[in-house]
């Protein structure tokens, strides 16, 4: 089976550095409607047996304008990691009201949450049942697309690289990159291609992620 993990789209939340989590669904950015757009063409051609996106609207619309009339689910276990009380607020903001945390949770973000928010522990706890929902029944060959969020990717990442949920940080996920993923089944995946964003920049360009 091969499943190809997507992130969203730049928002204009993103671009000002701010949380946004669960509680605000903020749409996508002109830019990020454009991103979703070279996904589409990056994508174009696919036969695509399965695609699923998280039900908030950065995901959903970027799986939309990528995917144009190819049957999509949603599926809730895939929203972003709930920031808690920082959703909605600026990283100078979070930094100035919980320095100790906010380092903790770049640092060791294993063993911390947000205030009132999850930890990845959580996230991977439900994410990782939709996905092998969402590959249930693939074929050898056949392509499950999935479009979610930062922190979902990560912890989904994380898991099939075998990492400890400790180096979540340790790679990048930008705006409507995709992650492809090969195995026999869900147990058995492998990371073919990571954060691959070709499809919006050069080689050594980058399109900064900023928040979750």
């Amino acid at each position: 089976m091969r499943i190809i993990l997507a992130r969203h789209g730049e928002t204009q939340w993103n671009v000002e550095g701010r949380h946004q989590g669960q509680t605000f669904d903020i749409p996508l950015s002109p830019r990020g409607r454009a991103q979703a757009g070279a996904l589409g063409r990056r994508l174009a051609g696919l036969e695509i047996a399965r695609a699923v996106a998280s039900p908030l609207l950065r995901a959903r619309e970027t799986a939309e304008l990528a995917l144009g009339d190819r049957p999509l689910a949603l599926d809730a276990r895939l929203v972003e990691l709930s920031h808690g009380e920082w959703e909605g607020r600026l990283t100078s903001e979070i930094q100035a009201s919980h320095p100790d945390l906010r380092r903790a949770w770049r640092e060791t973000p294993h063993l911390v949450s947000p205030p009132g928010g999850e930890g990845f522990r959580d996230v991977e706890a439900r994410a990782w049942p939709a996905l092998c929902e969402a590959c249930r029944g693939l074929g050898p060959e056949e392509v499950a697309v999935l479009v979610t969020h930062d922190g979902v990717n990560r912890a989904l990442l994380a898991r099939v690289l075998g990492l400890d949920l400790s180096r979540v940080w340790s790679f990048r996920q930008a705006p409507t990159c995709l992650n492809l993923l090969e195995g026999t089944d869900v147990d058995h995946l492998q990371v073919v291609r990571l954060n691959d964003a070709a499809h919006l920049h050069d080689l050594f360009g980058e399109v900064v992620h900023r928040k979750l």
